[in-house]
């Protein structure tokens, strides 16, 4: 890998330079030729093994541990940092330069206490996550590796060492702004340096001025909720949506007890922690404007308050914007202006199945993929008999068939929903098998969950069981945020 080092040498007082903590016996557990084309590699190999592990230091790379704060829950912390990760750089690849972050790699100044390493189970549900996403099409950071160890680590019992390789376009999260604006390290010129450099490196075309600065915090809102509608539009459940967490490009980051939707609940938590349902899966939407208020306090010293009230006040135009454009897509609906009352009829319409998906008891991705397989021209649907409510499908698929009109390619109808409603997704419970068979020394059904997850539009009916509802005990599995 070639490296850069902008942050490392533009940001003197950002991090602490820290370095890793080799793990025993290192060994591949996973590996995304995917990822490695970003930043200009195309196979693991012994020599990169050692580097990634901590056990050699990487030419070029400078390893540091980012400083930041945070609202975690609602209440504010104000110095947490990255406590298990070390950056060595921004790997120069042939469309750009990405971090590379090691989660897992020892203490750092910021571990508050802990051990600064990744257990093998939240190491391996990380990757598969990352990388499914992207084949989603949902924003994200993304995983480059899985390296495992015999290294013993203690949480709620004896686990094993690993550390993910992580590539993000960057790690600076909304709690960056709020550690230069509220610690006593901050003052307004250690926080115009930061925006400033945001800009640089990851919004050229905006400049660094009052005009910029509006148009990026703008740009961040829009990035933001165009995320929150992909996640709603797929059924994925966050799980620790805290201002630390969430990235200043509009990318899915930080993951621990996510969850993609089984069952249809719009209540649904993934989290064991959070008992209250801060962060369930209805309540995404509004925590992120919630976030975003929290960044716009902490830019108040430079952008002025009518700007960032501006923005924030185009969220939820954006939310919906977006969302339509997904949902109307999964449903084969035509594109409408934005606006007016047929934005509010279709929201209605939507929200009149996903709450009789509720009420059923229906699998999310299951119902949607379903269809794929309906002749919408025809008053018999093959989703009726899903249904133990069927005189309200009924009603509800006589308002559909209204709003749709007649469809004069059916075939091409059809292949174009399997396009955007996929067909398989990282069910909690088949991560959970994966790592199962990583326990007991067998990759092979991580390696084949990988294979089928980047492909999760595509039919493949040698792995039909890994689409299929889960088994009692796999369903709503709630984690914990040491997954």
């Amino acid at each position: 890998m070639r490296f850069k080092q902008d942050f490392f040498e533009q940001l003197v007082g950002y991090y602490s330079q820290v370095f890793p903590v080799g793990i025993s016996n290192p060994h591949w557990l996973a590996w995304s030729d995917d990822a490695a084309g970003l930043v200009g590699l195309t196979q693991p190999t012994d020599e990169l093994l050692l580097g990634l592990s901590g056990n050699a230091k990487i030419d070029g790379a400078s390893y540091y541990a980012q400083v930041y704060s945070g609202h975690q829950f609602g209440g504010y912390s104000p110095q947490l940092g990255d406590g298990r990760s070390i950056i060595l750089g921004e790997a120069l690849g042939p469309q750009g330069a990405w971090d590379v972050a090691l989660k897992g790699a020892g203490p750092t100044p910021y571990s508050r206490h802990g051990d600064g390493r990744a257990v093998m189970r939240s190491a391996v549900r990380e990757f598969l996550i990352s990388e499914a996403l992207h084949h989603l099409h949902i924003p994200t950071t993304r995983a480059l590796a899985v390296i495992g160890s015999d290294l013993p680590v203690w949480r709620e019992t004896q686990e094993t060492a690993a550390i993910t390789v992580r590539l993000a376009k960057s790690h600076i999260r909304f709690g960056h702004f709020e550690f230069f604006c509220h610690s006593e390290r901050g003052a307004p010129e250690k926080l115009k340096q930061l925006l400033d450099f945001t800009l640089t490196q990851h919004y050229p075309d905006l400049s660094c001025d009052v005009a910029g600065y509006k148009a990026w915090f703008a740009r961040v809102v829009a990035d933001t909720a165009k995320m929150i509608a992909h996640w709603q539009a797929i059924g994925f459940a966050h799980g620790v949506m805290n201002t630390d967490n969430m990235s200043i490009l509009g990318d899915t980051f930080d993951f621990g007890p996510f969850a993609f939707l089984d069952t249809f609940k719009e209540d649904f938590i993934c989290n064991h922690s959070d008992p209250e349902g801060r962060y369930a899966f209805g309540q995404q939407p509004g925590i992120a404007l919630w976030n975003l208020q929290r960044l716009a306090q902490a830019l108040s010293p430079i952008i002025a308050s009518d700007d960032l009230i501006e923005a924030l006040n185009q969220y939820q135009v954006e939310l919906v914007k977006q969302y339509l454009v997904l949902m109307r897509a999964k449903l084969g609906l035509m594109a409408c202006e934005a606006g007016g009352e047929q934005d509010d009829h279709d929201l209605a319409l939507i929200g009149g199945f996903t709450s009789l998906m509720e009420r059923n008891q229906l699998d999310h991705t299951n119902t949607w993929r379903r269809f794929g397989q309906l002749d919408p021209n025809s008053s018999h649907s093959v989703l009726r008999d899903d249904f133990v409510d069927r005189s309200a499908f009924d009603t509800w698929y006589q308002l559909y068939q209204v709003r749709l009109g007649n469809v004069k390619d059916v075939e091409q109808w059809q292949v174009a929903r399997n396009r955007v409603n996929p067909k398989y997704i990282l069910r909690n419970y088949l991560a959970q098998e994966a790592i199962i068979g990583v326990e007991e020394g067998n990759l092979a059904p991580l390696q084949q969950l990988q294979r089928v997850l980047q492909k999760p539009f595509d039919e493949q009916p040698d792995f039909d069981d890994l689409a299929k509802r889960p088994p009692d005990w796999g369903q709503g599995l709630i984690m914990s945020c040491s997954s």
